[in-house]
């Protein structure tokens, strides 16, 4: 798919249930090291759509070297995933050209637990791999254990965690980013 497609990527909701977080320990202030405990939390959905959307990608980057793949029920959009290539000023690569980021991924809440997901997710690997890219790097949060758990299940490894990198956003200051990294 491509651009043109945009406004039917955006209708594919990107809610996520929360009913439990990973919060850290820290051992000797964190020269010890830190230890990850799953810990329930009241339930609620958090919107992620507010965060994202793919109309906006050409305001702020360069999509020329980003995929985007889709999955519909018949016409109607049910999930959606965008592969980001090696693009100018994007700080989640760090300025490597060997790796890609697997920019979002989403898929509608009656459409959840169908294997959507997984199938999107493979679309998005083997287009990495084909465009030659040695590794995928994957962002999400602490809050986002279901995510979490679907991204070790693909052979990603936790790599970083970062603590304060919503820290100047209100609404997600408490939310702690975790970056995953998938050999391709």
């Amino acid at each position: 798919m491509d651009k043109t497609c945009f406004e039917l990527y955006d209708q594919v909701t990107q809610n996520v249930e929360i009913k439990s977080e990973y919060r850290i320990k820290h051992i000797d202030n964190g020269l010890g090291g830190m230890l990850l405990e799953e810990v329930p939390v009241e339930p609620h959905v958090k919107d992620l759509s507010v965060y994202e959307r793919a109309c906006d990608y050409e305001n702020f980057f360069d999509i020329t070297n980003w995929r985007f793949y889709m999955a519909f029920d018949g016409e109607t959009p049910v999930g959606a995933v965008t592969v980001a290539g090696t693009t100018p000023d994007m700080n989640m690569l760090g300025g490597r050209t060997d790796a890609c980021v697997l920019w979002d991924i989403r898929v509608s809440d009656a459409y959840k637990h169908q294997g959507i997901g997984q199938a999107l997710f493979d679309m998005a690997r083997a287009g990495a791999k084909e465009d030659g890219y040695a590794q995928m790097v994957i962002e999400c949060q602490n809050n986002n254990v279901t995510a979490c758990n679907f991204y070790k299940k693909q052979g990603a490894k936790l790599g970083k965690i970062d603590m304060y990198a919503y820290y100047t956003e209100p609404d997600v200051k408490d939310d702690i980013q975790f970056i995953w990294y998938l050999d391709l």
